[in-house]
């Protein structure tokens, strides 16, 4: 719903934030227009790094930046890559960071800096509360409350972590924004009348891309994609392992394992990026105990290293525009956030994806916060001619097989809203397909609040997992949402209208997202061992439907045997809690029906190959 907040002080102290993997920054809204608040070294970057010193102190920023090199194994950087997930999601990425997980992380992250162990919700916590401290000392007074950006791509595990990291800090979050509409507003786009918005985000760790419809000063999302494992942290590696590669052959030493040699190396390749950004060529130099290793680095060079990293950006984006249904030339405005985006090859590129000129004048690093400060003051009533936007209260899906909560919009997400998943059918021959709306913020369907039910019906007879169904959810400005499911192939549509919070008092909200916060683990857990039984269901109903084919029977007696042995090994398990367990024993019957399958593959390619002359 809409409203003009006229109760607030007018000029309450609300602090927009923007707690970045590289870099985080604080702002608040000055008498004309917001600024950034520079740290006590001037710098208006706070480097997202912290070391937890042995004596229980922190080094927050640039000091904790330089412990990298001093003391790698109690600084840690790049945590926001890690919010809000668990050890299996990021397994990859921990490769390329030097940190130590403690024993015991296997639902939650446990960093180990030296003799203690944090999560990463704790880390950002220490980063939050430099950046709050920083703001109380310029402005001479105390701040209690702000707001934080969070990529558009964070799901809700991300975004709860970002709120526990506020709490953590001393901070009220009073809303959290996606990152680019907060661009947008710092850009005063929401001055237009109406438009089309494309924000391009490559930041340190995440890249975002969003279509935002303008009407009347109201953001609209029409569609959100990206990567939240690509950023600029991916050039900066991708010229580390050259790098690494081309001093183990120069110096006939792989200094690769030598944290403190890697850290200067690091440092010295993000300074030859950032010269390649205004020059033509530059050199990278790195000396490490009595020896230097230097070479120049040309532009094209650069250029053809990272052009992958760089296309990679640009699928997310013509997806969004088709998500969105819109074209390259329906687009009005594209903005640019985050450093990477000085890089000219990104400049260059998306400038020929959207066929326009993207916005450069602020600050790329410092767009964000400047939005989130441009919001802070809507929230404090300072800026009257400004509508404050509702946010849901809690999150909104669909039931999907094993009774999980699929969610769709996510608690705190403004309003208006919108959001679409693809869905498939699980029986074969299915002609409807029941669409069970719930809210809450737990895993299970026995657990949330039961919204509404309808059937999509007249679904043509098709094998399991080929249909397609379209499931939009658009929450309107009057917190009405309205869902409708529709079968691409057929055209099939049914659509219902509810209200989310009717009935529920802001206590009930509360009541269940602390309920979600304390049964975190166990719902957790829960629900991957219902996933794995939903796995299990189908490789089950796959393997009986192949033993009653001919090539079944022409299989040897012995396989025939071990197929049967690793079927009845699944059914064992298959009620139990131990999902690894059921997940190995999936992985068995694969294993035993390889041949099989390969047989009925090749029996099916002879049958439609009959007859064929090449």
């Amino acid at each position: 719903m809409f409203e003009i907040d006229f109760g607030k002080p007018k000029h309450e102290l609300i602090l927009g934030i923007d707690l970045g993997t590289t870099n985080s920054l604080v702002a608040a809204m000055g008498p004309t227009a917001p600024f950034i608040i520079p740290g006590p070294d001037g710098d208006p970057l706070t480097p997202s790094v912290v070391t937890a010193l042995t004596n229980g102190d922190f080094l927050v920023g640039n000091p904790a930046r330089r412990a990298l090199v001093t003391h790698p194994n109690l600084t840690v950087y790049s945590v926001k890559r890690l919010m809000g997930r668990g050890i299996a999601d990021v397994k990859d990425e921990l490769k390329l960071f030097p940190f130590r997980i403690a024993s015991g992380s296997e639902s939650v992250i446990q960093l180990a800096l030296g003799p203690r162990t944090f999560t990463p919700p704790v880390i950002s916590g220490i980063i939050l509360r430099r950046l709050k401290q920083n703001a109380e000392e310029h402005l001479g007074e105390p701040v209690t409350k702000a707001v934080i950006t969070v990529p558009a791509y964070f799901n809700d595990a991300q975004r709860q972590a970002t709120k526990d990291a506020g709490r953590i800090a001393g901070l009220e979050v009073l809303r959290l924004v996606n990152e680019p509409t907060a661009a947008a507003l710092a850009y005063g786009l929401d001055k237009r009348k109406e438009g089309i918005v494309a924000v391009y985000d490559l930041g340190g760790g995440t890249f975002d891309i969003s279509i935002l419809r303008l009407q009347d000063g109201v953001f609209e999302v029409l569609s959100t994609n990206g990567d939240t494992e690509l950023g600029g942290d991916d050039i900066d590696n991708l010229m580390l392992r050259v790098a690494l590669e081309d001093i183990a052959s120069e110096w006939g030493e792989d200094i690769s394992h030598n944290q403190e040699a890697v850290q200067l190396l690091r440092r010295a390749v993000i300074e030859a990026k950032h010269g390649l950004s205004i020059l033509p060529a530059t050199n990278l130099v790195f000396d490490y105990k009595d020896r230097r290793y230097a070479r120049e680095l040309t532009r094209d060079v650069f250029n053809r290293l990272i052009l992958p990293i760089v296309e990679r950006t640009l699928g997310p984006c013509r997806q969004a525009m088709a998500d969105a249904k819109v074209t390259a030339g329906d687009i009005d405005e594209v903005v640019l956030v985050g450093g990477s985006t000085r890089v000219p090859l990104v400049r260059e590129s998306v400038e020929r994806l959207f066929r326009a000129k993207p916005h450069t004048e602020l600050n790329p690093d410092q767009v964000i916060a400047l939005g989130a400060a441009v919001q802070a003051s809507i929230l404090s009533g300072a800026d009257e001619e400004k509508l404050l936007l509702d946010v849901t209260p809690l999150s909104l899906g669909i039931e999907t097989m094993g009774g999980l909560v699929s969610k769709i919009i996510h608690r705190n997400s403004t309003i208006p809203a919108s959001a679409t998943e693809t869905f498939t059918t699980a029986v074969e021959g299915q002609t409807n397909v029941l669409i069970h709306v719930v809210q809450g913020e737990r895993e299970l369907v026995k657990d949330c609040r039961s919204l509404a039910r309808f059937d999509l019906k007249g679904i043509d007879p098709m094998p399991a997992g080929l249909p397609r169904i379209e499931v939009r959810f658009l929450i309107d400005a009057n917190g009405i949402l309205q869902v409708s499911a529709r079968e691409q192939r057929t055209g099939k549509e049914q659509t219902v209208e509810v209200k989310p919070s009717y009935g529920l008092t802001d206590e009930q909200v509360e009541a269940m997202i602390l309920e979600s916060i304390e049964k975190a683990e166990e719902d957790f857990a829960e629900r991957q061992v219902r996933e794995m039984r939903v796995e299990a269901d189908n490789v089950m109903h796959a393997v009986e439907k192949a033993k009653s084919s001919d090539a079944w029977y022409e299989r040897p007696e012995d396989e025939r045997q071990l197929v049967n042995r690793a079927l009845n090994e699944l059914m064992v398990v298959y009620h139990g809690h131990d999902h690894t367990l059921i997940r190995a024993k999936i992985e068995a019957l694969d294993e035993a029906t390889r041949p099989l399958a390969e047989s009925i593959m090749n029996s099916a390619v002879n049958t439609a190959l009959k007859g064929t002359k090449i």
